[in-house]
């Protein structure tokens, strides 16, 4: 990003650098960065070897409800006692991902794509370990690789989250 120049000599600003646009503040341009980074960052977790085995363990969960919903149960503790820090920005869409996985297994919600809920899992599973990418005992690091990728997922499965949600907003409401 280009620095802002001093004003010029009749007192305007001159011409606004590229990507400056009037309307934003410098806090919206630093979060929609840290979003865009985030997302970089939690892709390139997924594309590893270290996610694959996750997603493969994934699968194994899916197939048994009951280790599915101990694993959501484990997750839920977890993500509850790391309210600050990283994990503060993705909470509420980590409790989305919990709640569908939930509704998953008592099957009230099917809608959700085996791709999509295998992803999902497969997050949960990675967020559980304390040893990932990032070890999680890293004081003020150890959950940002956790957090991009929650962001990450919340993105690449957005429609399905949104459906999800519409059907709980109906749920809720009938």
């Amino acid at each position: 990003m280009q620095a802002i120049k001093p004003a010029e000599a009749d007192g305007s600003l001159g011409e606004l650098p590229k990507g400056l646009q009037i309307g934003r503040s410098v806090n919206q341009m630093n979060l929609e960065e840290d979003c865009m980074r985030e997302n970089i960052y939690g892709k390139r977790i997924s594309q590893g070897s270290f996610f694959a085995r996750m997603e493969n363990k994934a699968a194994e969960y899916i197939n048994n409800p009951d280790r599915l919903n101990q694993l959501i149960d484990n997750a839920k503790n977890k993500a509850e006692s790391k309210r600050q820090g990283p994990l503060k920005e993705v909470l509420d869409s980590l409790m989305a991902l919990f709640r569908l996985v939930r509704a998953y297994v008592k099957r009230e919600y099917l809608e959700v794509p085996w791709q999509s809920l295998l992803l999902i899992v497969a997050t949960i599973l990675y967020f559980l370990l304390p040893t990932d990418v990032i070890p999680d005992w890293l004081l003020g690091l150890g959950y940002v690789d956790d957090a991009a990728l929650i962001g990450w997922t919340m993105n690449t499965v957005k429609s399905d989250i949104d459906g999800f949600r519409e059907w709980e907003s109906r749920k809720s409401d009938g």
